[in-house]
């Protein structure tokens, strides 16, 4: 592809979207758990939280998928996101996490890092890394 032919560089991923059956249940999930900062909610409808430098989207699917001043979407099954911690930081969460009573059911070794796999209360495979785990 010649230079004149690509398109322009696409700097980051400013929304990752889960979809919840219940708001308020995910609200203190990712609240009080996994220590978010919350910056939006609709009851009954979608709550937000800033990460890092992007935003986490909680949305109920049942109200998303209907039409309004967004076009329709939704999801079903086990979604997957991955956050980042310090490698510092790393086997703390891996403590809070158990402390919460929330079963880690598979940790990784990767080339650039380690990584571990558990879930919220919907079914989502949440992920947190020591580090940026993918090449460059």
């Amino acid at each position: 592809m010649s230079p004149a032919d690509r398109p322009p560089r696409i700097t980051g991923i400013l929304e990752t979207v889960l979809y919840v059956a219940d708001i308020d249940r995910a609200e203190r999930f990712y609240r009080d758990v996994m220590g978010m900062q919350q910056i939006g909610m609709e009851p009954g409808r979608h709550v937000f939280f800033r990460v890092g430098s992007g935003v986490l989207l909680l949305f109920r699917a049942e109200t998303t998928r209907r039409a309004g001043s967004l076009p329709p979407h939704g999801a079903d099954g086990e979604i997957h996101v991955c956050f980042t911690t310090s490698p510092a930081g790393y086997e703390a969460w891996k403590k809070r996490i158990g402390d919460h009573g929330i079963p880690i059911e598979q940790e990784t070794e990767w080339p650039r890092g380690r990584s571990f796999y558990f879930r919220d209360p919907d079914g989502n495979l949440l992920e947190l890394a020591n580090a940026d785990i993918w090449p460059r």
